[in-house]
């Protein structure tokens, strides 16, 4: 068994990792936003269109990878401190407002992932005859983005606030009732 200072270093330490990425995906979702291709980055021939790749594709993948790993990182911090605590207590129960949390963090994640992956896509190199989709050339709609870096927050700290309400409600819940005895 874990020592409880071991315990809570490493919870502590899961909880800055994940938000780390967090932050990290934010920053890139903004740095991605700054370097897509423009309009002007557009070739026309007269008939068909060319984009060059632009560096918010590598900004965009790596934004991907950065929340997906922020996820996974505090779902398993999150249910390993729950599991842990329900094996210990069987009392304690996951708080409703943890789940609520959770259930927001799982809808802005896919959300914000399906934005990035369709608006990384789009800053790929778009060929002559090729282009993103039925030949066609797309430009990412300005605000995409920042729409993913903020949705990437919402997860973030959903997910912090269900980690953090769940180690409270268990810290409560191990405590329990304290029955004194009478002196006299």
């Amino acid at each position: 068994m874990e020592s409880p200072v071991r315990c809570k270093f490493s919870v502590i330490f899961s909880i800055i990792i994940f938000v780390s990425l967090g932050l990290i995906s934010f920053t890139l979702c903004i740095a991605s936003e700054v370097k897509k291709n423009k309009k002007k980055d557009l070739r026309w021939n007269g008939k068909l269109c060319y984009l060059a790749s632009s560096q918010a594709f590598g900004l965009g993948i790596a934004a991907l990878v950065c929340l997906f790993l922020a996820q996974i990182i505090g779902n398993c911090l999150l249910f390993k401190n729950s599991c842990s605590r329900g094996k210990r207590n069987a009392q304690y129960k996951i708080p409703v407002i943890a789940r609520l949390l959770l259930l927001i963090s799982w809808l802005s994640f896919g959300i914000a992932i399906i934005l990035l992956i369709t608006a990384t896509s789009m800053n790929r190199k778009q060929s002559y005859g090729v282009g993103w989709l039925n030949g066609e050339c797309y430009l990412v709609k300005g605000g995409t983005y920042i729409g993913s870096a903020i949705l990437v927050l919402l997860t973030i700290g959903s997910l912090f606030g269900s980690t953090l309400s769940t180690i409270k409600m268990a810290n409560q819940a191990n405590q329990g009732p304290k029955i004194h005895a009478q002196m006299g």
